[in-house]
């Protein structure tokens, strides 16, 4: 997310006004724990557009017939599968980059398998031959 997502610059009427609520509501929200607006140095909260897409989270659940505890626990699990699946990444990637160091590594001068084979069977062969 950008600064500019998480920066609170709406009040609650203009924020209201935008989401098609009523400013009740989103206290409503509020108090259940569904939005946590900042709050300026007067109490007086400012939403982001972070909370934005919260609430219009909120709203595409409530209208599929989602109460607001079972909103709050989808919502609780949406957050920790986005972590997860960050974290999943982020280790994949680490495990890219140890995979990469240690092929760079490997000994350059070890002649492979199939190389040394043949180079056995060819010893052998002459020193049968010299026999």
């Amino acid at each position: 997310m950008t600064d500019r997502h998480l920066h609170a610059v709406y009040v609650i009427s203009v924020f209201a006004e935008l989401a098609g609520v009523h400013p009740q509501t989103l206290r409503n929200y509020e108090r259940s724990g569904l939005l946590s607006p900042q709050r300026t140095s007067g109490g007086s909260r400012r939403f982001s557009e972070a909370d934005l897409a919260a609430l219009r989270r909120i709203q595409e659940l409530t209208n599929e017939g989602v109460n607001l505890e079972g909103v709050k626990r989808i919502m609780a699990l949406e957050g920790e599968l986005a972590a997860l699946r960050q974290e999943l990444a982020t280790n994949a990637s680490e495990a890219r980059s140890h995979i990469q160091a240690t092929h760079r590594q490997y000994r350059r001068d070890l002649v492979p398998v199939s190389n040394t084979i043949e180079l056995f069977i060819d010893a052998s062969r002459r020193a049968h031959e010299g026999s």
